[in-house]
């Protein structure tokens, strides 16, 4: 197990941006390099704590779930090992937590796909009866499994400012409506495979978002991460019930925590106690466990 990693630092490339998570810098004028550091946001604040084995996480589940729905969608993955475009000082930084994957053009809205009604959706239908302009059936619980997944896309905010939920018209005119339904019908896809896949080693997949690019010859592709517990909502099926807002394998953990202090939820962030960074990677490198059947190495 190698050390908790906050940032990277490959100076043998040119770095392009750091996002919340992800370092990316520039492999070749079609390739890029994505590290998957341990950093957490939480209310889209960066934490100064790394979460250890976080990025590993990431970088196996993804790689697991871009293999497993390979057949529904190209994915951004090229096939070089990360360990061949850095400098032989530089592997530490990359072995097990990066990806060589293809340059593509992201589209600018994120594809949200619900198969139950929690977190801001379900403070939407509270208030309105609908998420994203779909109009739920009345009297829903919080928590409850919906009639069918509904997708419910939502522009993509600069760091440190809130995703915006918008309605499938707005999706239209911001992709096209041959596109916008292309991905719509993409997401609600491969969000289906996954979760009937994830009940099978009872775990409940309740939400997701997917991010999508386009090659050079307007293929649509998925990138950046695929049903990770940073993009997915996943809850244990022998602890779900209605009603409540059930147990989590993602950063529940550090946000109940978080809540209990006295912060305006702005930059900078609290530091973490080590037992809440090193309980929510258990968190992670649990639901990796449960749901590949493998141990994480």
């Amino acid at each position: 197990m190698t050390q908790p990693l906050f940032e990277s630092n490959i100076r043998s490339l040119p770095l392009l941006g750091r996002g919340k998570v992800r370092d990316i810098y520039a492999v070749s004028d079609d390739k890029l390099l994505i590290v998957t550091t341990d950093r957490l946001s939480a209310f889209d604040v960066v934490l100064p704590d790394p979460i250890p084995r976080k990025g590993e996480v990431l970088t196996a589940l993804a790689n697991f779930w871009f293999g497993k729905l390979a057949h529904v969608v190209p994915n951004q993955l090229t096939g070089i090992a990360p360990e061949d475009v850095v400098t032989a000082e530089e592997r530490d930084q990359v072995v097990g937590r990066a990806l060589v994957v293809k340059r593509l053009k992201p589209l600018p809205v994120e594809a949200v796909v619900r198969g139950y009604i929690i977190g801001g959706g379900w403070k939407d239908y509270l208030a309105t009866g609908a998420v994203c302009g779909i109009q739920l059936p009345a009297g829903l619980q919080q928590a409850a499994k919906l009639p069918a997944p509904i997708f419910t896309p939502s522009t993509k905010a600069e760091l440190g400012t809130h995703d915006e939920n918008i309605d499938f018209a707005e999706c239209e005119r911001l992709l096209g409506a041959e596109l916008a339904a292309k991905v719509r019908d993409t997401a609600i896809r491969l969000y289906s495979e996954a979760r009937d896949y994830a009940a099978s080693r009872g775990i409940i997949i309740a939400d997701t978002k997917f991010e999508f690019g386009l090659d050079a010859a307007g293929t649509l592709h998925i990138i950046d991460e695929a049903l990770t517990p940073d993009s997915s909502r996943f809850w244990p099926a022998d602890s779900y019930r209605e009603g409540i807002s059930p147990p989590s394998f993602d950063k529940q953990y550090v946000r109940d925590y978080l809540e209990t202090l006295d912060w305006n939820k702005q930059a900078p962030g609290p530091k973490l106690p080590a037992e809440v960074a090193e309980r929510t990677g258990a968190k992670y490198v649990e639901a990796y466990e449960r749901l590949t059947g493998q141990t994480l190495g």
